[in-house]
This record gives structure tokens, sequence and C-alpha cells, in this order.
């Protein structure tokens, strides 16, 4: 089975809690680039008879910046990202660098975790979770003599 909530939802419940008690204004800086909160990119999970399927939306990005991982009963997926910008005008240099990096965890049960297949195409990672064989109940009735 399969738990649809982010593992780190907890701290999702207090993301803003600083900016509107100290009016932060909002810098389209980060906006635009990442969301600085952690938990930017949006998923869906579907299940099938013999798997789940992960998809989540990653536009802009490389494979290489995308580190898919399993641990225990997590499957985390990370995303590292660096920009450099550099303008030249004139007399004038304009460079920037921007870097930033944002996880996402989902607790998963009963997945064949040697056989999971990630593919990312047009900025959409899917991520095929086999699922592994039911097992049959163990519960057998003794008679008693």
């Amino acid at each position: 089975m399969f738990d649809l909530m982010p593992f780190d939802k907890r701290q999702d419940k207090n993301n803003g809690l600083m900016e509107r008690y100290f009016n932060f204004p909002h810098s389209s800086f980060f906006n635009d680039f990442m969301d600085m909160k952690g938990v930017n990119f949006k998923t869906d999970i579907k299940e099938k008879e013999d798997s789940y399927i992960l998809e989540a939306e990653l536009p802009g990005l490389e494979k290489e910046n995308i580190i898919i991982e399993t641990e225990k009963d997590y499957l985390t997926i990370k995303v590292n990202k660096e920009e450099n910008f550099e303008e030249e005008k004139d007399n004038f240099l304009h460079r920037e660098r921007r870097t930033g990096s944002y996880q996402r965890s989902f607790r998963f049960n009963n997945v064949d975790i040697e056989n999971i297949k990630a593919e990312y195409n047009n900025g959409i990672l899917e991520i095929n979770l086999p699922k592994l064989e039911k097992e049959k109940p163990r519960r057998k009735r003794i008679d008693i003599n």
C-alpha cells in the first residue's frame, strides 16, 4: 500500500508562518527558480493491479539533476539545480548564480525495490513501482485428535 501523504507533510503545516508574522515580501527571484519551501513539485500516484505509477512534474531539469533513492519503506526524489547567468551590456557586466535543492519522500510497502524503473521525458518523471507478489494467507485449521 502506498501512503499518498508526503513524508514531510508535518513541516508543510508551518510553511509561511515566519513570512506572515514578519510580513516578508515574496521574492520572484526565488519563486521563478525554485519553491524554497522544499515541496515544490507536484506528483500523481496511480495504482494498477501489479504496480504503482508515480508521476512528478520536474520541468527545466536534466536527468543528471534528479536522484531517486529507496531506504526502508521510503522512496525519495531529490533535485539539485545550479544555474549561472551572465549578461554584458556596454561597460556593465551582470553575473548571477543560483543554486537550490529540494526533495520529497513517499512511504510505501509491498513494493519490489529491485525492479523499480524510472523515465524522465519532457519535464515529467515517471517511476514504475512493481508490487510484490501477494502472500497467501498463512492460516490453516488444525484438527484435534
